[in-house]
């Protein structure tokens, strides 16, 4: 199983930014997946989730109105929409995949990309 984040960089506070994430060695469509932010010296933390079909989503407090996850089942692909990005967001963003129905609970994901870096500048 193999699950490889791009797309992060260093951006101005108030740009946007899209994260992808391409799954391969699992059946994508019978996963839910998730984004997780881990900044430094804190627990890594699920910010957005989106069930196997994509109709349902998840999102922390911190990003609702914010953030947008979506998939792309044909590709493989979960993406991350970030706008209005503010300086607190800076962190590593990992996505995650899980089997379980629980898909907005993160203690339910089971494989993991190596994360993408962003950074915002004030």
């Amino acid at each position: 199983v193999r699950l490889v984040e791009s797309g992060g960089g260093l951006v101005q506070a108030g740009e946007s930014l899209t994260l992808s994430c391409v799954a391969s060695g699992i059946d994508f469509d019978f996963y839910g997946m998730g984004w997780f932010r881990q900044m430094p010296g804190r627990e890594r933390e699920l910010i957005a989730a989106i069930s196997k079909s994509g109709v349902m989503t998840y999102y922390e407090d911190s990003v609702k109105g914010r953030f947008t996850v979506s998939r792309d089942n044909a590709r493989n692909t979960v993406r991350l929409t970030m706008s209005t990005l503010e300086p607190e967001d800076t962190a590593l963003y990992v996505c995650a995949a899980t089997r379980d129905t629980a898909w907005d609970r993160p203690h339910v994901y089971k494989y993991w990309g190596q994360g993408t870096s962003v950074t915002v500048s004030s």
